[in-house]
């Protein structure tokens, strides 16, 4: 039975959980919340109640920032990984920060508004942050630093096409919008139980007192009774926390691309006796409701409001065990945490460190008697050789499972870039058929401007002609015909009565370029009139 001990900590307050999880039977075996002045003290207390010295802890990140890019869904592992890397490094940028001081995860959701793409919930820590949880907790076993944002919907069992919001009233306020059973978007707010906290602690000096004086509280909403001065108490400093951060969850929904079903109310708010309804006040026409995680179920010794208290510490103990968005851990894995427990040898804090195996009774020779120093030397001997068996067996599993792994996303890529390839071969042979018919249009074109060209010349040739040789025409010459046959090719039909002065036309017609390559017949005598043809060509 694997179990984990979840700890939700903000300033002066400890929230506690310790999880166990045996096939799909889950159970809170202790809870509590804890105020504290020294932090190292409060958990060292903590883990002696649970007895959780050898129990792994999840613990949450704080002071994260998140950023969101959208991405092709096209884009291999890799590639999206490259990607996202790029744009956090263009927003370090921006902003004038190092990205070498933080260290960051990311989760990749469908978007709703764009099928082709995939919206990427980017998460950034600061190193300094997170080394000094794991100087906190070096005596323990730490497993994860994870998000109490995106582990409090492990609370929740959501339902296909189902949207909703998770309020998280802690410190500070983070909504979690969880849209078809995908987490798509983050809102943190520093409004939150911190700021009425503080107010009631001024006049208190307690903060236990103050958490106390939350859980007595109620707020009457607009139909309840008229408050008298004596049963206001402290909602004048409660009130208007709450006030702002309905406001804030009314504008995400109307801000949402997609229609909220319902919304769940959790964290140290929800002390506050009537919550829901002075939500549901404000958000009449969606389902508010305190968010009861969906295992529990109450007992004759302890109440489901008991178990909501501490709902952020149980979200994050799940989350230790494997459950919900998987990637988000901020505690990287060293050697030690890779060995299994059975693996590692116990240290007996006694006057010597010895290991619990050769200290036991159990090791004794063939006679009863116990193991002297050399064969306890030789046990440990074999034990370590076996240990180191088991080892080299579990990294070679490991990296045959690698290689298998990567060998698939390495045939994947293939397969995605033989796709492609086809595509820009389809592509190419409708681009080149497309460039034969342009082609072909264009030499159309370019014929017709020819002739257009070609027509435009020769349509007053004639005119024009007859305009320059009126000049130069003999007297007793007549011309019976001129014609414009091809191109600019002109045959003209000229008689007279006499010889000469037909010669004297076509020798006018070409030494003064009237016409070039002027030919003529030798002529044909009827009734005493010579006819003859001239043909040439326009300059």
């Amino acid at each position: 039975m694997a179990n984990c001990l979840g700890l939700y900590v903000e300033n002066n307050i400890i929230k506690y959980a310790k999880v166990s999880k045996e096939h799909e039977k889950i159970k809170v075996e202790a809870f509590g919340v804890k105020f504290y002045d020294n932090l190292e003290k409060a958990i060292d207390q903590i883990v002696e109640e649970t007895y959780s010295y050898k129990t792994p802890i999840s613990i949450n990140l704080s002071e994260e920032v998140y950023n969101y890019f959208d991405m092709f869904s096209m884009l291999s592992n890799k590639d999206l990984s490259k990607a996202i890397k790029t744009e956090f490094e263009m927003y370090c940028a921006d902003q004038g920060y190092n990205p070498n001081v933080f260290e960051t995860r990311y989760v990749v959701s469908k978007n709703p508004a764009d099928k082709e793409k995939l919206k990427v919930i980017h998460i950034a820590a600061n190193k300094i942050e997170l080394t000094k949880k794991l100087q906190v907790l070096e005596k323990y076993k730490l497993s994860d630093i994870v998000p109490v944002s995106m582990t409090i919907a492990n609370l929740i069992e959501t339902k296909p096409k189902e949207n909703c919001l998770i309020v998280n009233m802690e410190e500070n306020t983070t909504v979690t919008t969880i849209l078809d059973e995908n987490i798509y978007n983050i809102n943190l707010f520093d409004e939150g139980s911190q700021e009425f906290l503080r107010k009631i602690n001024l006049k208190e000096n307690s903060m236990a007192k103050s958490y106390e004086i939350c859980k007595n509280t109620t707020i009457y909403t607009s139909e309840g009774k008229d408050l008298q001065e004596n049963e206001i108490g402290y909602l004048e400093d409660i009130m208007p926390t709450l006030y702002t951060i309905v406001g804030n969850v009314r504008k995400i929904i109307n801000e949402s691309e997609e229609k909220i079903d319902k919304v769940y109310l959790t964290g140290t708010a929800t002390l506050i006796n009537n919550l829901d309804l002075y939500f549901q006040e404000y958000l009449n026409e969606i389902n508010c409701e305190i968010l009861k995680p969906y295992f529990i179920n109450a007992t004759k010794d302890i109440s489901v409001q008991d178990y909501i208290e501490v709902n952020s510490a149980i979200s994050l103990a799940l989350s230790g065990l494997g459950q919900g968005v998987q990637g988000i851990n901020f505690k990287k894995q060293n050697f030690n945490d890779k060995i299994p427990d059975w693996l590692k040898i116990e240290v007996n804090p006694g006057k010597e460190k010895k290991s619990k195996l050769a200290t036991s009774g159990w090791f004794t020779n063939d006679l009863g008697e116990k193991l002297d120093k050399t064969e306890i030397s030789l046990l440990r001997t074999v034990g370590g050789l076996f240990i180191l068996f088991i080892v080299y067996s579990c990294f070679s599993m490991l990296l045959n499972n690698q290689m298998d792994s990567k060998e698939a996303q390495a045939q994947e890529s293939i397969s995605s870039t033989t796709a492609q390839i086809q595509r820009v071969e389809n592509d190419k042979t409708k681009i080149e058929s497309r460039t034969n018919d342009y082609t072909e249009m264009i030499q159309n074109l370019q014929d017709l401007n020819d002739r257009i060209t070609d027509a435009s010349k020769t349509r007053d040739a004639i005119p024009n002609l007859l305009d320059r040789i009126m000049f130069i025409i003999p007297e007793n010459v007549q011309l019976t015909s001129i014609k414009n046959t091809t191109g600019t090719h002109i045959v003209i039909q000229a008689q007279s009565n006499k010889y000469e002065q037909l010669g004297m036309f076509k020798a006018k017609l070409d030494t003064e370029m009237y016409l070039t390559n002027v030919i003529s017949t030798s002529g044909q005598q009827e009734n005493n009139v010579i006819k003859v043809t001239i043909e040439g060509d326009l300059p």
